[in-house]
C-alpha cells in the first residue's frame, strides 16, 4: 500500500489536533523510510519481478527490522516517545506512535504472504490485494479520498500556503501514485532504495504545510 498510509496520517490529525502532520506521516510512512535505508545498508532483501503481482513487481522476502509487526510496534513506542519529549503531549505521541504499526495491518490487505509477525522466523502474512489493479486502485484511491476529507474538515489555513500547499501535496501523492503503478520499475534494486530514499523528503513538507493550517475548532483571529 502506498498513499493508503497517507490516508492514515492526514486522518488521525482529527485524532491528536497538537500532533504535526510530519509526525502523523512519519509514523504512518516509517517502515517504509526505514525500508531503503537498510536495503542499502545490505541488512534487507528485496528481488525486482517484473509481473509478480498486477500492481507489484517487488518479491519483499527480507524485510524483518522494517515491516515486522512487532518490530513495528517497538518503532512506533520509540516515535511516540520522542514526540512526547518534543510536544509534551501524551494523546497526539499515542496517535503518533500507534501511526507505525498501522503500516503493517494496511500492508496486510495488498501484500503477499510476506509480512511477518516478528523478525527471527515464523509466519509470514498478506492477502495478495496487489493482484487485482482494480481493487488496489480503488481501495488506495478511497481511502486518500476519506482521509484528505478528514484532514480538510478538521482543519483550515491560516494563509494561502496552508490552502494551496495541501492542494499541491495531495496532488503530487497522487500523481506518485499513480506513477507506482504504471511507470516500468527501477533497473535494480540498488535504485529502487537510492529512490524510494525520497519520500523522507514528504515529512518536511508535511510538516511545513501543517504550520499553515490550525484546527476547524480553534478561534479565528481577529
Amino acid at each position: 500500500m502506498f498513499i493508503g498510509h497517507y490516508a492514515v496520517a492526514l486522518a488521525a490529525k482529527r485524532a491528536a489536533p497538537r500532533a504535526s502532520l510530519g509526525a502523523l506521516v512519519a509514523g504512518a510512512q516509517l517502515a517504509d523510510l526505514l525500508w531503503p535505508i537498510l536495503l542499502l545498508l545490505g541488512v534487507e532483501h528485496v528481488r525486482l519481478v517484473p509481473g509478480l503481482m498486477a500492481a507489484s513487481p517487488l518479491d519483499l522476502w527480507d524485510y524483518p527490522i522494517s515491516h515486522s509487526l512487532l518490530t513495528l510496534f517497538g518503532w512506533g513506542a520509540l516515535l511516540g516517545l520522542l514526540w512526547f519529549a518534543l510536544a509534551r503531549d501524551v494523546r497526539s505521541a499515542i496517535v503518533v506512535g500507534l501511526c507505525v504499526p498501522s503500516h503493517w495491518l494496511l500492508d496486510w490487505w495488498m501484500h503477499r504472504p510476506d509480512l511477518p509477525l516478528w523478525p527471527w522466523g515464523g509466519p509470514k502474512l498478506g492477502l495478495g490485494g496487489w493482484r487485482s489493479l482494480p481493487l488496489t486502485i480503488g481501495l488506495e484511491s478511497a481511502m486518500f479520498f476519506l482521509g484528505g476529507l478528514v484532514y480538510v474538515r478538521a482543519t483550515r489555513p491560516r494563509d494561502r500556503i496552508g490552502r494551496f500547499g495541501l492542494a499541491g501535496l495531495l496532488a503530487l501523492l497522487a500523481a506518485a501514485f499513480t506513477s507506482s503503478l504504471f511507470v516500468p520499475p527501477p533497473a535494480s534494486e540498488r535504485a529502487l532504495a537510492w529512490g524510494a530514499l525520497s519520500m523522507w523528503l514528504l515529512v518536511p513538507l508535511a510538516a511545513w504545510i501543517d504550520r499553515h493550517r490550525e484546527p476547524a475548532s480553534a478561534q479565528p483571529v481577529a
